[in-house]
Formats: structure tokens, sequence, C-alpha cells
């Protein structure tokens, strides 16, 4: 009697979904227009995102196809609400014009919140801590602009 191979329908729509933002990430980094005259221009990140998305997005199509063997554990609706937060935290902060190391602060505190680490004030200083050694290369060091806030003007 033959047997059926059964498809796993959550990694492949995962997959395909990764494929759509892997071409995304590919296109928007095609019609960049800032393009460097010698070595590695500022598309070769994107190019990157993209290849990497799309391998990822390879190996779930394949998980999908190799059929049962194993079984989704239960999602921590909490820590999924945690890193939305995080990520509202990120942008919010970027579009009021609070700046980077606002910005990155909240986003380190609240994904550790995600992973269950309770030390709130602590993982504040230490998103605080990590965005200001971050933006400091970035502006300082690679001469490349961050959203900055109150908190990069006074640098």
């Amino acid at each position: 009697m033959p047997t059926t191979r059964t498809v796993h329908r959550p990694p492949l729509i995962i997959g395909l979904l990764l494929l759509l933002l892997a071409a995304v990430t590919a296109w928007d980094a095609n019609s960049m227009e800032i393009r460097a005259n010698f070595g590695v221009g500022a598309d070769a990140a994107s190019y990157l995102v993209a290849a990497m998305l799309a391998l990822l997005a390879l190996c779930h199509v394949v998980v999908a196809f190799r059929g049962a063997g194993f079984e989704a554990d239960r999602i921590d609706t909490t820590a999924v609400g945690w890193v939305g937060l995080a990520l509202l935290g990120l942008v919010g902060t970027l579009w009021v014009g609070g700046g980077f190391i606002l910005g990155t602060t909240l986003l380190f505190a609240f994904t550790a919140r995600a992973f269950g680490r309770r030390a709130l004030l602590v993982d504040l200083l230490i998103g605080a801590g990590l965005g200001l050694v971050i933006f400091l290369l970035f502006h300082g060091l690679l001469t490349l602009a961050l959203p900055q806030g109150p908190l990069e003007r006074l640098i």
C-alpha cells in the first residue's frame, strides 16, 4: 500500500512568506540609488539579508515537505506580546523623534522581558548602554546617520 506524503503547512506558509520578504528586500536593494564607486556599497547589506532570508525560506520549505515528525509547541502569547511591544516601542520612539538610543533601549528591555527576564530597570540600563555604544560606532566611527533625538543631540 503506497504511503502518502503530507505537507506540514505552518513551515510551508512561513517559508513562502520569507521568500516573499526576500524578494521585496532584493527589489529594494536593487532600487537603491546610492552606489559605491569601489568596494562594497550600501546595497550589499540588503542583498546579504535577502540571500539569508531566501536560504531560511528554502529550509522551511524542505522541512514542510519532509512530512511529519514534529509537533509544534504551544505559543507563548505573552512573549509574543512583549516582542510586539518591543518593536512598537522602537518604531514609535523613532516616529515621534525620541531617537535611536531610546528606541534601542526599549527594544532591548522589552525583548529581554519576552525571554523571561524580570529585571526591567537593569535591562533598560543595559539597553541604554548598548544603544549609546552602537550610536557612537555608527555616528562617530562610520559617519552614518542614525535617527537623532534629545539624547543624541547632547553627544
